[in-house]
């Protein structure tokens, strides 16, 4: 993935705001900020999985199974809570199954419907890398008192409902 390394300065922006009056400074200053800060995130967490030999992907599967009560979904039910469309949920199930991690489950009366369960090497790995996990998430948000993380959620929030601005 391609990321910018690079923000554009203030005067950089304002040049650009020059030539496309559209441009809000602050704005566009905010969400590359914002952007890039998501981006290193994602980047930091995809190096802390790999150390336990996990990519997102498949972590999230495993955590949206240990979610369910009964530790089973349907994977069209995983695909849409994960975000991802339902082929490319079958490939993080076919490579969770081969590792012994979850389990397809048939339904008896009609082959067609089926589940997925996460097994106890699922588990075992879920127990192993969310203690950890958990430690870094907690040292990544130390500089938040609990007032700042909810501002922060607010405006996160109101972000994100302006997202169809994309679409």
């Amino acid at each position: 993935m391609l990321q910018l390394r690079d923000l554009p300065t203030s005067d950089v922006l304002r040049k650009f705001a020059a030539r496309y009056p559209e441009a809000d400074v602050s704005a566009v200053a905010s969400f590359l900020t914002l952007l890039r800060v998501a981006t290193e995130l994602s980047q930091a967490l995809d190096g802390f999985l790999a150390r336990h030999g996990l990519l997102q992907g498949r972590w999230w599967v495993l955590v949206l199974l240990m979610r369910e009560e009964t530790l089973e979904s349907s994977p069209s039910a995983l695909a849409q809570k994960a975000g991802v469309t339902r082929a490319t949920m079958t490939g993080l199930l076919d490579g969770l199954e081969r590792d012994g991690l979850v389990q397809r489950v048939f339904d008896t009366a009609d082959r067609r419907r089926l589940t997925v369960r996460l097994l106890p090497a699922g588990q075992a790995v879920l127990d192993a890398v969310m203690p950890d996990y958990y430690r870094r998430v907690r040292t990544l948000m130390a500089g938040l008192d609990e007032d700042q993380r909810a501002a922060l959620q607010a405006m996160l929030g109101i972000v994100q409902s302006g997202t169809g601005a994309f679409a």
